[in-house]
């Protein structure tokens, strides 16, 4: 949803920018006002066509929606040749996407939020503008209707009512609004203004569809005054005059086309300029080629497809695009007691299973023959026969209602029979669904249910884990099932230190290869030596838990550690450790240091040093420069406001010629600023 709200901004946007650079300022007014309608329309409807796959700029990674059937092939036993192995995701990816979803969720309440205000405002002024036109005194004028108002408002009109106070206007200047209104209505200008409307109702967030509203109601005036000049009745400088003596206050209702005073200046401005000529039309055309590549960059490809007879077309199964048929083609080979299926639906559909050969009956062996395999979801009918142990034909799935219905008082919704297939090959009884429920599992739906019984994550599973973690979610079973985790590994790494441990804490530890062993060695040798810092760090198991993990990651061992001891740091902190690996802060980088004659100098200098691209070459080209009291400390900020050597004899052949660094670094501040 997101995408194709932002997908539908950028294109209005692009249009406008479009209209504001070559068609404001022509005065083919007829012809911009189409042009404003229909980008108004496309911008809607442009995301939602589909563009043949050699046009596309996307083809080569289309990404496709994720079904049921897709789910399963991710399960022992079930693969198919046209999925891809997915890598393994971590926890931190796993757990950032959540937070990712979380504020894109959060995202799409204010988004809605901004319609329903917005549309309720929209009917609000329709239901006022209707209130007004049938509640107050009425003229009729042909299909005219003049509703008489009081008060200091301008005339304007919406659908076939015009809105004017007649004592306000003599006689000559009141038919001339009546003229300039009856254009309006003529020309349905109010279909303009409410698609407008719609459109920030949509949109109200994008600041070019407000732009968007104004230049077409800006367009609507340029167009009703051009007609106006066209009658024979009516002169150009008593209209511009009329227009100036209608000095009121807008119509405070945006539906309405209003004989206002705020586009005066442009109106009129307008009416005197000269006539675009007609060569100028070709800015028009760049319009088609700018939506046409908005389309190919943005838009789907088009899925290729087959052409069908009739008679297949009735033989045809109902399918969903990638997901497995429930009709095609079979083959097969028998195994000792089982027998591996490989179903192909089409040229992008294959499918393979294992089934106990128990299961089917009456295999036909060296002649054509039927048989079916069985299971609570439904039946697949086999037609074919086997040579030996190999064999082929045809399958058609039918699913069983009693099953869907069971699953449906169970409160799992399973509409499709391509989702069936996937509860069929993964054999799901009802009384699994049963179990879940008893277990503390409720709200189920089928996509929480088939990773669930694909993992054979079973009733004594499920106890033994609420035994170590009461309030584990039912998301968390998976990837505990998944990585192994059992009530053993929860156990160990309790008595490891961590007493309270959470299940997001365990996947984390599981995924990243954290066993007890391996924080038992970071607490007694991995940890820093710092006896003061390891009591306060004792205090923050968050943050010794964030260490691990860091470290883990990064590859901080003994050997590591026992690197920097070797040169003198022997009292280095974990965040300096995680530090130091991150920015690839070595040994060999410190001793560059001292060779150049740098002694002592603190582990977080380095890092300082290191996060500037700063090496003893540098320091020497600093210190070169004769600088009273000259400190390291002083080159990282020189390097991070970009004032160089180089910078500092420019500002010296200048006259500034200064005993210290820190001067020529406000100085550079000072600049940049």
């Amino acid at each position: 949803m997101i995408p194709y709200i932002l997908y539908t901004a950028l294109i209005l946007s692009a249009c406008f920018i479009f209209y504001k650079l070559l068609l404001q300022k022509e005065t083919f007014f007829y012809l911009n006002r189409y042009v404003l309608l229909f980008c108004m329309v496309l911008a809607f409807t442009l995301p939602l066509v589909p563009v043949p796959q050699q046009f596309s700029f996307r083809k080569n990674g289309i990404e496709q929606p994720v079904s049921s059937a897709k789910i399963a092939t991710d399960i022992p036993g079930f693969q198919t040749s046209t999925e891809k192995a997915v890598p393994p995701v971590s926890v931190q990816e796993t757990q950032h996407v959540i937070n990712v979803d979380a504020v894109l969720q959060i995202v799409m309440y204010l988004y809605w939020f901004g319609v329903v205000v917005f549309g309720l405002n929209f009917i609000m002024q329709a239901v006022i503008l209707l209130f007004r036109s049938y509640s107050g005194s009425v003229i009729e004028d042909g299909k005219f209707r003049i509703v008489e108002i009081t008060g200091d408002k301008a005339p304007c009109s919406f659908g076939n009512n015009i809105f004017i106070n007649p004592e306000k206007y003599e006689w000559e200047t009141y038919n001339q609004i009546l003229l300039h209104e009856k254009i309006h209505i003529e020309q349905k200008h109010t279909i303009d203004l409410l698609l407008a409307e719609l459109v920030l109702v949509f949109q109200w967030f994008n600041p070019f569809a407000w732009q968007w509203r104004k230049a077409l109601e800006t367009n609507l005036e340029f167009l009703t005054d051009d007609q106006m000049l066209q009658q024979d009745t009516v002169e150009k400088e008593s209209y511009q005059f009329s227009l100036l003596k209608v000095a009121a206050p807008q119509f405070p209702l945006s539906l309405t086309t209003n004989y206002n005073q705020s586009l005066l200046k442009k109106r009129i401005i307008m009416m005197n300029s000269k006539k675009s000529n007609v060569h100028t039309t070709w800015k028009y055309f760049f319009l088609v080629p700018l939506m046409v590549l908005f389309a190919c960059l943005f838009n789907q490809p088009a899925a290729q497809s087959q052409t069908l007879t009739s008679k297949e077309e009735s033989k045809k199964d109902v399918i969903v695009e990638n997901e497995m048929k429930t009709g095609g083609n079979w083959f097969a080979v028998i195994k000792g007691n089982s027998i591996e299926i490989n179903f192909k639906g089409d040229e992008n559909d294959n499918a393979s299973t294992t089934f106990p050969l128990s299961e089917l009956n009456s295999i036909p062996r060296d002649k054509q023959g039927e048989f079916n395999l069985t299971r609570d979801a439904g039946t697949i009918h086999f037609t074919g026969k086997f040579e030996g142990d190999k064999g082929m034909g045809t399958y058609k799935f039918t699913a069983n209602k009693d099953y869907t219905t069971a699953m449906n008082k169970e409160g799992v919704d399973i509409k499709k029979d391509n989702d069936l297939m996937v509860f069929f090959f993964i054999n799901i009884k009802v009384s699994y669904v049963q179990m879940l429920k008893k277990s503390g599992f409720n709200d189920l739906d089928k996509d929480q249910i088939i990773p669930l019984a694909a993992l054979d994550v079973n009733e004594a599973y499920i106890t033994s884990i609420k035994k170590e973690i009461p309030d584990i979610d039912l998301n968390n079973l998976v990837p505990f099932k998944s990585l192994g985790i059992d009530k053993t590994f929860i156990e160990e790494i309790r008595s490891s230190g961590y007493k309270d441990v959470s299940a997001g804490t365990i996947i984390t530890l599981k995924s990243q290869g954290i066993d007890a062993k391996y924080i038992n060695d970071f607490h007694s040798s991995i940890a820093n030596s710092d006896k003061t810092e390891n009591k306060t760090r004792n205090k923050n198991k968050d943050h010794d838990d964030d260490d691990i993990i860091a470290f883990k990651s990064l590859n901080i061992d003994k050997a590591f550690i026992d690197s920097f001891k070797a040169i003198g740091y022997n009292g280095l902190s974990n965040s300096d450790l995680i530090a130091m690996k991150s920015l690839n802060v070595t040994p060999e980088y410190i001793k560059s240091f001292q060779n150049a004659g740098y002694k002592n100098i603190p582990a977080d200098n380095f890092i300082a040093f290191k996060s500037q691209n700063i090496t003893p070459d540098l320091v020497k080209e600093y210190k070169s420069l004769g600088f009273d009291d000259f400190d390291l400390d002083e080159i990282v900020g020189a390097k991070a406001t970009g004032t160089t050597p180089a910078y500092i004899k420019s500002m010296r052949a200048k006259g500034h010629d200064f005993k210290s660094l820190d001067k020529y670094i406000a100085l550079k501040a000072l600049a940049n600023n």
